[in-house]
């Protein structure tokens, strides 16, 4: 399902660093109207306001705190495109101590954040024609390890998830998108002592291409494009094509 998101409203959570504020960049490049930067405190879109002005518009979302979603899509009940970008990445090995509780944390975050999200802004998109509603998962969606398994196994509900979003999303006419990263240079990505990464705006940037030629699955950079070529058959026939 193609979607052009020049002159649209658009939502985007995480908004004020890494992934989240290349996609409110990109978005404002592709001629989107007005970004609501969901952020969970409103002084961390202040340096978004300061460069971009009445495009921007601050919004409380936290995904630990159900109230703020649901404010949320009271608030920007105008809006037609989605970007459910928040996540928390923690990567517990697998028999640490502290697995479930580390595992717990990141659920809370990747899994029900994306689920009350989507609940939360279904009815909106439906109401205001359809809209978009994007996901960012992972390549780790797809892959864990055991000195890193708290994170991917999140990141895989949350794909599954999405999977079953699809079929909800497509009948009320929104298109849907699967975003799977590698590692991408944010903050993010650096407290995890990830060192070899691509920019975000390669994720940004092709946010927008994929919304536009109509793709459920986006792998943006360097690593998930070697993900792809092996799980692309698979995509297409099983998930893309069902």
């Amino acid at each position: 399902m193609s979607y052009d998101i020049k002159d649209k409203i658009a939502l985007v959570t995480g908004a004020n660093r890494g992934i989240g504020k290349a996609i409110v960049e990109s978005f404002l490049k592709h001629g989107v109207a007005k970004i609501y930067a969901g952020v969970r405190a409103a002084d961390k879109a202040e340096s978004l306001v300061a460069e971009h002005g009445d495009k921007i518009i601050p919004i409380e979302i936290d995904y630990e705190k159900p109230e703020t979603i649901k404010a949320a899509a009271k608030t920007a009940g105008d809006v037609e495109v989605v970007v459910s970008n928040a996540g928390i990445l923690l990567g517990a090995q697998v028999m640490a101590d502290d697995v479930i509780e580390t595992f717990q944390k990141e659920l809370d975050v990747n899994v029900y954040g994306l689920l009350r999200m989507a609940h939360a802004f279904a009815p909106v998109l439906k109401a205001n024609g359809g809209g978009a509603f994007v996901q960012l998962n992972s390549v780790a969606s797809l892959r864990s390890f055991p000195d890193f398994a708290t994170y991917p196994a999140s990141k895989a509900a949350s794909y599954s998830f999405t999977q079953a979003l699809k079929g909800v999303f497509e009948e009320q006419g929104t298109a849907i998108l699967s975003v799977h990263p590698g590692p991408i240079g944010t903050d993010m990505a650096k407290s995890a002592g990830i060192e070899e990464t691509d920019p975000p705006a390669v994720v940004s940037e092709g946010i927008v291409e994929a919304l536009k030629a109509g793709h459920f699955h986006l792998f943006p950079d360097s690593m998930a494009k070697d993900f792809e070529k092996t799980y692309r058959a698979f995509a297409e026939s099983m998930i893309e094509g069902a």
